[in-house]
């Protein structure tokens, strides 16, 4: 169901009375629910919601809300007719609340079309993309990357690891245990980090389980390519159960070419967080390490030459309980003049998705490359890390993919995934118990079960 039109012509109709109202209770014109709570962040958000009404005369009350409890509490809100104007959610939401009739997808519609659909990326805004229009808003993201010793591969004259080709030479030159893995796999079952870094690398060479009319399974083909290639990364892994921790670790300690991990690892890497200091140096605070490193954000396998980002993007829904016109503008202002704004509150992890203006298509990535990231220390993007370095790491959201959201199966998607059983064949396989042909039947039979 959808009732975008008929409710901003009600709220049309009935805004001065709405702002009389307001005015004579003392309270926000618009309430913004948040998942950015922890205090530095919260207080961020404040500032821009006072300097929004500064300009605007538009009252916004900031709410910070727990991200796992978003999803109960906003269908609660909903059944109770008492949503927020605005919702900053996660890319899992957009679609599902569209279909459950929270989101207005002619305003978020309408606002992106008045900034100017081409100044946005074309991954983050195909995640939303509904019959008419978008579902919400898209505001910021980021893509995994895959980590590594550019120092090291140039020496080795050797390409950087965009394929499954280029790491698996990569690996032939450069393993050389137990002082230099050629990988960091994620092989720990039971996390969530195992999770995405196979789904990155399914995606990279096409392979999924699901299509337009829901669950298809793996194809063999493809599938046996991923695995044989995950087996090949894990055997130049150190032994053990291996996740975000270890390949961080190692790779900081200058003990592993390549890893894979999202891009909060930008600002330790540059020595400017003391709980997670690179051990390259005896300087804790050295860039050394950050200098000597390239990025991959679009992945590529033999069966998918174009290849793929994986990425998590977040957006502003427009409610359908909200007061349209007044969370318009705000969606508005915080894609525009306070944008550079939206982005500083975690610069390292919120990736610019609206990369400029149509005066100046460039305006908001360079803006992003000067903000302050770090904790302990603050530097820019732009002085610790290469031009091009920044051109790949905002490029991946152009390319940004995830399972089912293509084919309207991204909730089915996200099920097949929290299963666990993807992660738990793929180790029988990495560990000889059973063939890739047995392992791809095991996750098809399983995976089928799921609804």
């Amino acid at each position: 169901m959808h009732f975008g039109h008929s409710i901003r012509a009600r709220y049309l109709l009935g805004g001065a009375m709405a702002l009389a109202l307001t005015a004579t209770a003392g309270l926000a014109d618009i309430r913004f629910w948040t998942t950015e709570e922890q205090p530095e962040r919260l207080a961020k958000q404040q500032e821009m919601a006072a300097a929004f009404e500064e300009e605007t005369g538009i009252a916004v009350e900031v709410i910070p809300v727990t991200e796992s409890d978003l999803g109960t509490r906003t269908t609660a809100a909903f059944a109770a007719g008492d949503l927020p104007d605005v919702i900053y959610h996660t890319l899992q939401y957009a679609l599902p609340w569209y279909e459950a009739g929270i989101l207005d997808s002619d305003a978020a519609t309408e606002v992106i079309e008045a900034l100017g659909e081409d100044t946005f990326a074309p991954g983050a805004l195909g995640m939303a993309s509904v019959d008419e229009g978008w579902a919400s808003v898209p505001v910021d993201g980021w893509t995994q990357m895959i980590i590594y010793r550019k120092d090291l591969f140039d020496e080795a004259g050797l390409e950087p690891p965009s394929t499954y080709a280029n790491v698996l030479a990569a690996l032939e030159a450069l393993h050389n245990p137990p002082e230099m893995f050629g990988f960091v796999a994620a092989t720990k079952v039971d996390e969530n980090f195992m999770s995405q870094v196979l789904e990155h690398v399914f995606l990279a060479n096409g392979a999924t389980p699901v299509g337009p009319d829901g669950f298809t399974g793996f194809d063999e083909a493809k599938t046996t390519e991923v695995l044989e290639f995950y087996k090949a990364i894990a055997e130049a892994s150190p032994p053990g159960e291996l996740y975000w921790d270890q390949s961080r670790t190692l790779y900081f300690a200058g003990q592993a070419a390549m890893i894979i991990w999202s891009p909060f690892i930008l600002d330790e890497l540059a020595g400017l967080r003391d709980s997670a200091p690179p051990t390259i140096t005896d300087d804790p605070t050295s860039p050394e390490l950050a200098s000597k490193t390239g990025i991959v954000t679009n992945f590529a396998g033999p069966s998918n030459p174009d290849g793929a980002a994986w990425a998590d993007i977040r957006y502003f829904g427009i409610t359908v309980d909200a007061d349209i016109e007044e969370a318009m503008q705000f969606v508005e202002y915080s894609m525009s003049t306070g944008y550079t704004s939206t982005l500083s509150i975690a610069p390292e992890g919120k990736f610019p998705v609206r990369n400029g203006t149509a005066e100046n298509p460039t305006e908001f990535i360079e803006a992003w490359a000067t903000l302050p990231m770090g904790v302990d220390r603050k530097a820019p993007m732009g002085d610790v890390y290469a031009q091009e370095m920044i051109d790949e790491v905002v490029g991946g959201l152009d390319v940004a993919q995830r399972w089912g959201v293509d084919d309207g199966q991204l909730a089915l998607a996200s099920k097949i995934i929290n299963s666990g059983a993807i992660n738990r064949i793929v180790r029988q396989y990495i560990d000889g118990e059973i063939e890739a042909a047995a392992a791809v039947e095991a996750m098809n039979t399983e995976l089928s079960a799921i609804e």
